[in-house]
């Protein structure tokens, strides 16, 4: 079910919010992407969304993206008429090799690569389209804790490993839980890393912490609840 309030005009005004925030943080409001998170919201959000001028969607799961994908071209009108480019879909949850070569002809970037499989995956599906997955890795901020991601010691070597059958485009990093200032020294580690390695794009930065994340150098902010309220869907495993 739709989450109340998910509409053009609530999300525009939020959007608003965001790149003020993004402003007063000292970023460029219109050069940092904003990624909408649609995660947990129906496929009006993601055209609420496109309608403010967002046209990079994330999303955690294979089922929620295909399905959106789904529903949005079954409404859409023939591509000659189409006011908007089709979304550029950003995958944000963990990668499930079984699923890849359903999710390979829509996945613009897939942002949470952390293991030399997942890229030979991905690489091996982009190939039989002609196409070369771009990705990022996903590198772990919390030493010890459970989220996803490479360890920040093997993040060169990982890099090194797969660059030659994928576009690593950069990096992307999930801040540790609690007030936003506990994000900035793993920020301001990946911006180093990402300078050291020659990588563009830096994704870190969400709802609570974007502000760091944009002092910190990103690129790329992953923004859910600040465009579109609590998620409908399970809680506590968003990005």
């Amino acid at each position: 079910m739709e989450t109340p309030g998910v509409n053009p005009a609530s999300v525009t005004a939020a959007l608003a919010v965001v790149r003020e925030r993004i402003r007063r943080a000292g970023g460029d409001p219109h050069g940092v992407t904003v990624v909408a998170v649609t995660k947990g919201h129906g496929p009006q959000a993601v055209e609420a969304a496109r309608a403010a001028g967002l046209n990079d969607i994330g999303e955690n799961y294979a089922a929620e993206l295909l399905a959106k994908s789904a529903a949005l071209e079954a409404a859409a009108p023939a591509a000659s008429e189409r006011s908007r480019p089709d979304p550029r879909w950003h995958f944000i949850g963990a990668i499930q090799r079984n699923k890849v070569g359903r999710l390979a002809p829509l996945v613009s970037l897939w942002q949470t690569v952390d293991r030399v499989e997942e890229a030979d995956a991905l690489a091996r599906a982009a190939s039989a389209s002609g196409g070369r997955a771009q990705v990022l890795i996903e590198v772990c901020l919390e030493p010890g804790g459970d989220r996803a991601g490479c360890a920040q010691g093997d993040l060169d070597a990982l890099v090194e490993r797969i660059r030659d059958t994928v576009d690593v485009r950069g990096l992307m990093g999930v801040g540790p839980s609690g007030p936003p200032e506990a994000a900035r020294a793993g920020f301001r580690w990946m911006g180093a890393a990402a300078r050291r390695l020659g990588l563009a794009e830096l994704s870190m930065g969400m709802s609570h912490d974007l502000e760091v994340a944009v002092q910190e150098g990103s690129t790329m902010v992953r923004i859910g609840t600040a465009l579109f309220g609590p998620r409908s869907g399970a809680p506590g495993l968003g990005r």
